[in-house]
């Protein structure tokens, strides 16, 4: 399972606060600016949560590899555009697959900011791929989706906290709603952690739940960054439990 938020994956995504937006959060992009974020993440699984939400065997193993592109750029001081979409390569005990993922477009308003908070709104549309675009459907499932996110977050002395919420209409899948959680700590000025967690339920009874979480570091090498970190299936409901390395490539320009 990954967990896909309003920036997906992200392929979703978290936020680095004072001056430097990391990847997409509540905290907008000045104007001019722009963000392009590579994202390679390889995760297994050997069992998958049932219905009851118990662990059970997963015959064969399942594993998802995904090479993400997010970008963004600062419309206005209070508009970003975002754009996002990836490369899958999967396998399970039934299929193999290759194919380009969900190809996502959307635009995040700052609704309001001062020194320590802040507020968005984000809006965005996705077209399905050959690929997952559920870690709980089959590749291909799905065709289309619409999303409404809620974004907050509150920056402190060496460190922030983002939160989101989200509503996704989808055509082919079950709607859905979503919720993630980060927080970052500056170490130095070159040093980050962070801790994540991507949750969400898909609607309909016995229909699929999860969350993750994920732990990572961050190194600052100039307008560069180099993310490593580890994603682990913790909870859910008909969806693998799957666990993996997450390496990310940050680049400002």
């Amino acid at each position: 399972m990954r967990g896909r938020g309003g920036i997906g994956l992200l392929t979703g995504l978290a936020a680095l606060v004072s001056s430097e937006a990391a990847q997409a959060g509540a905290w907008n992009l000045p104007k001019g600016q722009g963000e392009v974020i590579v994202k390679y993440e390889a995760i297994r699984a050997e069992s998958y949560f049932a219905a009851d939400g118990s662990r059970r065997d997963l015959p064969g193993g399942r594993r998802d590899v995904a090479v993400g592109v997010f970008a963004e750029y600062g419309l206005s001081d209070r508009l970003t555009l975002q754009a996002k979409g990836e490369w899958q390569d999967g396998r399970d005990d039934y299929l193999d697959y290759q194919g380009l993922g969900p190809i996502e477009l959307g635009v995040r308003w700052q609704a309001y900011r001062d020194e320590r908070n802040v507020a968005a709104v984000y809006v965005g549309y996705a077209e399905g791929g050959e690929g997952r675009n559920a870690g709980y459907a089959p590749p291909g499932a799905g065709d289309s989706d619409w999303e409404v996110r809620l974004l907050g977050g509150r920056s402190f002395e060496r460190g922030f906290v983002d939160l989101q919420a989200a509503r996704r209409w989808r055509d082919g899948l079950p709607d859905e709603i979503r919720a993630d959680a980060t927080a970052g700590l500056h170490l130095n000025r070159d040093w980050m952690v962070m801790a994540q967690a991507f949750g969400g339920a898909a609607d309909g009874d016995g229909a699929a739940r999860w969350l993750s979480l994920e732990g990572a570091v961050v190194r600052r090498f100039g307008d560069w960054r180099l993310q490593a970190g580890w994603r682990h299936a913790v909870a859910g409901r008909e969806t693998p439990a799957g666990r993996g390395p997450v390496i990310g490539i940050w680049r400002r320009f």
